[in-house]
């Protein structure tokens, strides 16, 4: 689906599988990249898609199980929390510690918000400041949506190295 007036399309990706092996699809936001047909700049941090952050370059699609690939990092992270409670109140709390450090919000939902922050802001930082936020508020997890391995969730990507040593 493509809106002519922005350019701006919605991608199906694959954001894993369930128990009976059926893809879990979300729908993404993403320019076209001029010139490349099958080439994408991703306009907001996902909510469930592994390793991807706002104004990274994708293709798609491709002929594999993911159904995409990344072409390029943006620097961006993208920061996932998970509560098992409204996030009103926590949305007011945390999003202007976030903007504080230059992260935005991306998506907003009564049990799930997500940032993007770009990461020469540095890791601690942004760190610190969620969980000091997040002390305030039981049964809400966070995590970085694009800096472990999708696999594993544990093995560091590194994509980050080159971009934070030249900042």
């Amino acid at each position: 689906m493509t809106d002519d007036a922005t350019n701006t399309v919605q991608l199906p990706l694959i954001a894993g599988y369930n128990p009976q092996g059926e893809a879990i699809v979300e729908q993404i936001n993403a320019s076209v990249i001029e010139g490349n047909r099958n080439e994408f700049r991703v306009q907001t941090s996902p909510a469930f898609v592994r390793g991807l952050a706002a104004d990274d370059k994708i293709r798609y699609p491709i002929d594999d199980q993911a159904g995409w690939e990344l072409v390029e990092h943006s620097g961006n992270l993208c920061i996932r929390v998970f509560s098992k409670h409204n996030t009103e109140e926590l949305d007011q709390m945390l999003t202007p510690e976030i903007e504080l450090i230059d992260g935005k919000l991306d998506l907003k939902s009564p049990r799930i918000l997500i940032y993007t922050i770009h990461v020469s802001i540095g890791f601690q930082k942004i760190e610190d400041v969620l969980n000091k936020v997040l002390a305030g508020f039981p049964d809400t997890v966070w995590y970085y949506g694009n800096v472990y391995d999708p696999e594993d969730g544990v093995t560091p990507l590194n994509w980050w190295q080159e971009i934070a040593g030249s900042v």
